[in-house]
């Protein structure tokens, strides 16, 4: 079952959040965080997805302190970095760390974050309380390279993506010495998203394979 719920984040902000269920006893909560486009249908379809491979997953709407709602196309680039540069990197830790109380009901945490969201999955796990993270083509963690993330990290990158070009990868890998990088041959920006033009299939299920196999060491029951 899923459905959009309401937030209060530390400060009292509400936000709102889009929620899946899984069919009997959860795994282990996920919180997945968006592109900077939003609580789009593709985002929709990844909470569902972990939600019916067993696990209490929710994506908060994280420009809500922005603009409520958001849902853009992924034409409107130029509008969606104007969203994301007016969000306060403090802010978006407290919308995380709201997101992640709201599924600890279901035992150990992870967060999982694509583009934006990738960076923002290491930021939450350098900030938050939380048992895992993993991070889909997170090109902002550059921004941050003295802080330290307090539980396991995975790292997805593809190796022809313009945006994280080989040497920002291992610069990302040289501050996370800690952590668990895969790179896919072939793979663009974006490849884990089928309304992208760089969605790779063959990479992106090798990807969740991967992410399940480190959830379930991480942060499962």
């Amino acid at each position: 079952m899923s459905k959009m719920i309401q937030l209060t984040a530390s400060d009292a902000h509400q936000l709102s959040a889009y929620r899946a269920e899984p069919d009997g006893a959860p795994k282990a909560g996920i919180v997945i965080v968006q592109e900077i486009f939003g609580i789009t249908n593709h985002i929709q379809a990844v909470v569902d997805e972990y939600a019916s491979l067993g696990y209490l997953t929710i994506a908060p709407a994280m420009f809500d302190r922005i603009r409520a709602g958001v849902t853009l196309d992924y034409s409107e680039i130029d509008e969606a970095r104007g969203l994301m540069m007016q969000l306060h990197l403090d802010d978006a830790t407290k919308d995380m760390a709201a997101a992640a109380d709201a599924v600890r009901s279901a035992g150990k945490v992870a967060v999982i974050g694509y583009c934006w969201g990738g960076a923002m999955a290491d930021l939450a796990a350098c900030r938050i309380n939380v048992d895992a993270a993993v991070a889909y083509y997170g090109r902002m963690i550059i921004d941050w390279p003295d802080l330290r993330p307090t539980c396991p990290v995975m790292y997805h990158f593809g190796e022809t993506d313009p945006l994280i070009p080989a040497e920002m990868v291992e610069q990302i890998r040289a501050s996370r010495p800690d952590g668990i990088f895969h790179t896919y041959p072939g793979a663009g920006h974006g490849f884990n998203c089928a309304e992208r033009a760089d969605f790779e299939p063959d990479s992106a299920a090798l990807a969740l394979q991967r992410t399940l196999a480190f959830i379930n060491n991480s942060a499962g029951t």
